[in-house]
């Protein structure tokens, strides 16, 4: 499994002037709902800026549905109206980086839903991709490395056995932040690291099991530390 980023921090600034240029164009033209936008080398040139910045911002578009590309014919305005395209586009812009907490806050809310579905749905091939993860976090644990990747690769293999593409969407999004901020808050320990193994094998087993209760319930023992730090929890 590889982590994705969708969205690069260093990115945000220039995605943001794009998106204002875009929603200037859309508002000039009279772009109404299935126009077409102009090519990517158009837009590039016009915008001043390079080809892969625009494609990331309209990818970035397409997530909230405001765009849609068509392979072969470019790319189009979503059915929107006008008044809720200008609102969107404008919280879009008005979007803030998320603090550390708050990103881990929705993951705790997240998870908690998609191992319950991971218990439910999850196949033969999803068991086996959970266990090389959990076997990759133990191997570095047990060797004294650090394990945090390894560790929400384990928890992106549960998002994806949830069968909901959505939600395993939002935790690639947010976990390359979580990845970077992790060590820079302190968060993880080596006796938390070691006592994160049981935790996931506990949590793979209730899985394994089909059992979503107690597969939630194993959740909510290993997010305790992140309960503690997200709400301060004695």
């Amino acid at each position: 499994m590889k982590l994705e980023v969708l969205t690069k921090a260093e990115n945000r600034e220039v995605q943001k002037d794009i998106i204002t240029k875009i929603r200037d164009l859309i508002a000039f033209k009279n772009l109404e709902p299935g126009d077409k936008l102009p090519s990517e080398r158009m837009l590039a040139e016009k915008f001043g800026v390079s080809r892969s910045s625009l494609r990331e911002t309209i990818q970035r578009l397409e997530f909230y549905g405001l765009l849609k590309s068509r392979p072969q014919s470019g790319t189009f305005i979503a059915d929107i109206g006008p008044i809720a395209m200008k609102g969107m586009l404008k919280d879009i812009l008005e979007l803030e980086t998320p603090d550390f907490k708050s990103l881990v806050e929705t993951r705790i809310l997240l998870e908690l839903k998609t191992c319950r579905l991971a218990a439910l749905r999850r196949t033969d091939e999803d068991l086996a991709q959970m266990k090389i993860a959990l076997d990759a976090y133990a191997a570095k644990v047990e060797n004294g490395e650090d394990a945090v990747q390894e560790d929400l690769l384990f928890h992106l293999s549960i998002a994806k056995a949830s069968g909901n593409s959505t939600m395993n969407t939002f935790m690639l999004i947010i976990t390359p932040e979580i990845i970077t901020n992790f060590e820079k808050y302190h968060v993880c320990n080596v006796n938390r690291a070691a006592l994160g193994i049981q935790e996931h094998n506990d949590i793979y087993e209730a899985i394994k099991k089909q059992d979503p209760k107690l597969a939630k319930e194993k959740m909510k023992v290993h997010f305790k530390m992140l309960y503690q730090y997200c709400y301060n929890i004695e």
